[in-house]
């Protein structure tokens, strides 16, 4: 049996489930979102929805620049829907494409995760770079 290359390993081999990252409702709080994305120790909540399409992404950088950006109270941010403050069209990967192919994307655009969704736009799992970049290096 051969050894995958880094050329052949594929985003499903290291990607983490839905239940290892934040993932809400469009209509989920604003601050319910962030108090998921503390716990889950991760600086991004997908927000799908019932049938787990993914809808938007919100990261703690987006939130930061949101604060900066608009001039109300923070409390009253905190009862806004997440999706309010989402991207709605967040760049994805898909479950058979290569680490390769993902590593070059997040660079291209600057970001640490990806979300991963199948050819209907499910949301399978997420991407992070750091295990990836392990990977690729031999470490993990």
């Amino acid at each position: 049996m051969s050894t995958p290359t880094n050329e052949t390993k594929l985003v499903m081999n290291l990607m983490l489930s839905p239940s290892r990252f934040p993932v809400v409702l469009g209509k989920t709080l604003l601050k319910e979102t962030l108090e998921e994305m503390c716990r889950k120790r991760l600086g991004i909540a997908c927000i799908v929805n019932e049938e787990k399409y993914l809808k938007g992404i919100i990261t703690d950088g987006d939130f930061r620049r949101k604060l900066l950006k608009v001039q109300k109270p923070l409390s009253a941010f905190f009862v806004d829907d997440a999706f309010d403050h989402a991207i709605h069209n967040p760049v994805t990967v898909k479950p058979d494409q290569t680490l390769l192919h993902a590593v070059q994307l997040m660079e291209a655009k600057q970001i640490w995760d990806l979300p991963v969704v199948n050819l209907s736009g499910i949301l399978v799992g997420l991407l992070h770079l750091h295990p990836v970049v392990q990977n690729l290096l031999g470490e993990g």
